[in-house]
């Protein structure tokens, strides 16, 4: 009881930030459910409406073993509902079931609003189940459908607290096909001894032949210039010898930054460690070093790769090069010796220490250090500049360079300054690429900081250049009152109060007492 009033509280703060004044809010907030309308929506227990789908990303093994993997999912995502609607209490479900060595176990949950009848809770799971199964969750280890009445999911690892509450036998994959009749197993052996006697001299000779051509043309790529394996694969030729061009080696990058030395690190975050480092001809340079224990980091560097090295604008940083040498990955970028917005504009520097990521919640720690005197030397002057700045440098990537692009994540701490307080748009990471007659993309993967998200984005996954455009005025509010928005509540304030909120209001009032 303690664990669901903590979650239920928790999700009425979020809903109070990422709703503010709507009149009607679902907040589906892993393990609780909060829903409020100023309509009657409970006179209609068969109202599932709302409903989306999000699943994951990778596959079960093709043919038979996908197939097998579907059918005891299957199974146990129905047991499961069977046991939902059974329970006369909270119509609430969990199960397991062991499958095989891959996937030891299967996990799911099933369960509706405890004011429905078991029939019509059974009904409404095996509509979500019938309907979206074969529609999305084909050939996927994990996936869930959200309804406002009943809901589903199911995962190869556990996602749910204590023991499950049905356990049905395990699973075996279906046998090997029975072998086929002595006598056409005897024709088939003489058919493919008869073909590999023909085919396996002349295989050998071309093998044979092509190890010769590449060891030869191998040896003279790497007599001209040193091959480094892209961690990606790329298929327009422009992108690898665009990226090829940038490569450094490691040894340069140590001594940089005097082998990344404490005393040069700039900040951490999700990707790693930033380092300032200084180049043999003089030239100041931010390297960013990708955690050993980073798997957002390999991503982020991905797409920096595919973006960065091929964009070109003043209010954008610019990417310097990059060095793939054994474990460690790298990114070079120029040196910002102002370092971030959210630095100068909020008197504060944070530096993130620790980032801990599990299947079940992602947490930054952050340690604020003090930097308040740059803040006073942001005139109105140099604010201008920044938003000019800031503003053109999306308008190029919107509209004016070969590829539309989707920030995503533009926020203060992705503005960074140079000696003149020029910005330039930083962190690509999270960027996504857009067709020219493309309007709007759909993700089931909500990526980036809450307060600078648009509500279509953060809500339903629906992001498009408005997106940015919304940042973009979270951005502009920070600026003009030097105060950040997740941080704007007062003593005397309501707790959930941020500058969004506070604006509309103070908006509302004026308006009205003109009136």
């Amino acid at each position: 009881a303690s664990s669901c009033a903590a979650c239920v509280a928790a999700a009425f703060r979020n809903a109070q930030q990422l709703c503010a004044f709507n009149r009607h809010a679902t907040m589906f907030d892993d393990p609780c459910i909060l829903r409020y309308s100023g309509q009657d929506f409970l006179a209609n227990v068969t109202d599932n409406s709302g409903r989306f789908v999000a699943f994951n990303g990778n596959n079960v093994s093709a043919g038979a073993a996908a197939a097998a993997f579907d059918a005891a999912s299957g199974r146990l995502v129905n047991a499961t509902a069977d046991y939902a609607a059974g329970d006369p209490t909270r119509r609430f479900g969990t199960g397991e079931e062991g499958y095989d060595a891959t996937y030891p176990k299967i996990y799911s949950l099933a369960q509706c609003t405890p004011d429905m009848e078991a029939a019509d809770c059974r009904s409404c799971l095996r509509d979500i189940i019938e309907k979206f199964t074969p529609q999305y969750f084909v050939g996927k280890p994990g996936g869930r459908v959200f309804g406002v009445r009943c809901n589903f999911r199911f995962e190869t690892y556990s996602f749910f607290s204590g023991r499950p509450l049905l356990q049905l036998p395990d699973v075996l994959p279906p046998a090997p096909a029975p072998a086929p009749a002595a006598a056409e197993e005897e024709r088939t052996r003489n058919r493919t001894g008869l073909i590999l006697a023909i085919t396996l001299p002349i295989v050998a000779a071309l093998l044979l032949i092509s190890t010769c051509v590449c060891f030869w043309r191998r040896r003279k790529s790497a007599e001209r210039k040193p091959s480094v394996p892209l961690p990606y694969s790329a298929t327009n030729p422009d992108d690898i010898q665009s990226i090829d061009s940038l490569l450094l080696d490691l040894s340069t990058l140590r001594a940089a930054t005097d082998n990344f030395a404490e005393s040069n690190k700039l900040g951490e975050g999700g990707f790693g460690a930033v380092y300032k480092g200084v180049l043999s001809e003089g030239e100041e340079i931010a390297v960013k070093r990708l955690s050993q224990s980073s798997t957002q980091g390999i991503e982020e560097l991905k797409t920096e790769l595919v973006l960065v090295a091929k964009l070109q604008h003043k209010n954008l940083v610019r990417l310097l090069g990059v060095c793939l040498e054994g474990q460690e990955k790298l990114l070079v970028y120029e040196y910002m010796p102002n370092r971030s917005l959210d630095t100068v504009l909020f008197g504060t520097f944070h530096r993130r220490f620790l980032y801990e990521s599990t299947s079940s919640s992602d947490r930054f720690l952050v340690v604020p250090l003090a930097d308040a005197e740059k803040s006073r030397g942001l005139d109105w002057g140099k604010r201008l500049k920044i938003v000019n700045g800031v503003a053109r440098g999306l308008q190029y990537l919107h509209e004016d360079s070969q590829l539309r692009i989707v920030h995503r994540d533009l926020k203060a701490s992705n503005v960074l300054l140079d000696s003149d307080c020029n910005p330039k748009i930083s962190d690509f990471g999270l960027a996504k690429l857009f067709g020219w007659d493309q309007s709007q993309a759909v993700t089931s993967h909500i990526a980036g900081t809450y307060g600078y998200m648009a509500p279509e984005y953060a809500m339903r996954g629906q992001y498009s250049v408005k997106s940015d455009a919304f940042s973009f005025g979270v951005l502009l509010l920070e600026i003009v009152t030097g105060r950040k928005n997740s941080s704007f509540a007062s003593p005397d304030s309501e707790p959930s109060l941020d500058l969004l909120s506070l604006v509309s209001s103070t908006t509302s009032y004026f308006c009205s007492s003109r009136l």
